[in-house]
């Protein structure tokens, strides 16, 4: 994979407020803490699921690492 994760998800940000995956890209984005080079599922999810942010809800990381694989895998 050329990018990372959070590379990746950065291209949804700047859309609708009501677009889930939009929403999740902006509070990634201002999450300081986001493993930014992390390129695998389980620290990604064990990550977010520690956080609960209800921003980064995980049914839609799930669907964002799907297409990242897609992609770049």
């Amino acid at each position: 994979m050329d990018r990372s994760f959070y590379q990746f998800v950065l291209s949804f940000r700047g859309g609708k407020k009501d677009d889930s995956m939009s929403v999740f890209a902006e509070a990634m984005f201002n999450d300081q803490s986001f493993p930014k080079d992390e390129r695998g599922f389980d620290l990604l999810s064990r990550y977010l699921e520690e956080k609960a942010d209800p921003e980064m809800p995980s049914v839609v990381f799930d669907e964002l690492f799907e297409m990242y694989q897609e992609r770049f895998s």
